[in-house]
């Protein structure tokens, strides 16, 4: 027999060096049946008193404290892109608010870590160009604790305008 010593992780969610895999899909017919290229962004976390992720449907008092605090969901992605030397920011319409499911329904309260994953899918259009990309990622609690920021490695994606 062994015993189990629950971590002591602190309340504020802590998020690891994301993991970022690049898949092409091929042209089919329909709309947006177009090629593109689909990435899988995982990234590793840890949070002390486990009130990660909410409820769906979204309860309408937190989606109103979500949005009067920064007007992010639980789950922010920044979608940067190399322009003449820099990174700039470009506005993705799905990025604008996520969330992820609450990731202890139904458990007792507590230390958790696990993985999340984000997945979107890049359009190529007319042309076949990549840009360097890469993602600044922020997650936050239930208590609108926030995560520290990471951002991951650089990927060649399309863009489609």
């Amino acid at each position: 027999m062994g015993c189990f010593n629950e971590p002591n992780y602190s309340n504020t969610p802590e998020i690891f060096a994301p993991d970022v895999e690049r898949y092409p899909v091929a042209a089919s017919g329909g709309v947006g049946g177009g090629k593109r290229d689909s990435i899988v962004i995982t990234i590793r976390f840890k949070d002390g008193d486990g009130n990660l992720g909410d409820d769906f449907p979204l309860p309408k008092a937190d989606s109103l404290r979500y949005k009067s605090n920064g007007g992010w969901g639980n789950y922010r992605i920044t979608t940067l892109r190399l322009v003449d030397g820099k990174y700039v920011e470009v506005p993705v319409k799905v990025n604008e608010t996520l969330y992820f499911p609450n990731l202890t329904k139904g458990k007792p309260t507590g230390a958790i870590e696990g993985d999340l994953q984000f997945s979107q899918l890049f359009q190529y259009g007319n042309s076949t160009r990549l840009f360097p990309t890469k993602f600044r990622i922020q997650v936050r609690d239930r208590a609108l604790n926030e995560s520290n920021v990471i951002e991951t490695d650089t990927l060649n994606l399309p863009f489609l305008r």
